[in-house]
């Protein structure tokens, strides 16, 4: 999608609560975010990523970062706009600029400038305390713990309202379903 195709405006919907489950790779946030939106009964912003580094063979560079970044939020324009209780994601573009800065030592200004504009209510981010597990796509299982640091301090540079979620299936459901109900009673 170019940007002469589509011009996305990334206040749009800004009273709109959006919940984003982040964290560093293999850290349970697709099988929660599945979880979350059937309880709500909402749904899902899958993770364009996937789709995407399937579609390229597993090669991405720098040159890949705005493409991915403008189908995540072309997702959740798509899923905002059916109006659903509260957007839920499973990853936003918060995941690609930790990336892009990891892999490639920036992060465009195109991503900069939507991470900006655009409000999201809540981040779940996810805990490393899961088994790690490789899917192709995953890499550096031993760099876990640094990236996971890179998204606290993401999170945290950017004032953005996150729960840490951790412990057992059970205790984390639970601990999202708390820290999301605490967000909707707000709003």
């Amino acid at each position: 999608m170019s940007d002469s195709v589509k011009s996305v405006d990334a206040g749009a919907g800004a009273s709109c609560v959006r919940i984003v489950l982040t964290g560093s790779e293999c850290t349970g946030k697709s099988t929660l975010a599945s979880l979350l939106a059937e309880h709500y009964g909402v749904p899902c912003v899958s993770e364009y990523l996937r789709e995407y580094f399937i579609a390229n063979n597993g090669v991405l560079t720098l040159d890949d970062a705005v493409p991915i970044a403008k189908g995540q939020l072309q997702a959740e324009e798509t899923v905002e706009a059916q109006n659903p209780r509260f957007l839920l994601c499973d990853t936003n573009m918060l995941s690609s600029a930790v990336y892009n800065k990891y892999y490639y030592g920036s992060n465009p200004d195109w991503i900069e400038s939507i991470l900006t504009t655009r409000s999201y209510s809540l981040y779940l981010l996810c805990g490393i305390d899961v088994p790690w597990v490789d899917d192709g796509q995953r890499d550096r299982p031993e760099e876990r713990e640094h990236m996971q640091d890179l998204f606290r301090q993401e999170l945290e540079q950017r004032d953005a309202h996150y729960v840490v979620i951790e412990g057992t299936a059970e205790e984390r459901f639970i601990s999202a379903v708390n820290a999301i109900d605490a967000v909707l009673e707000r709003q």
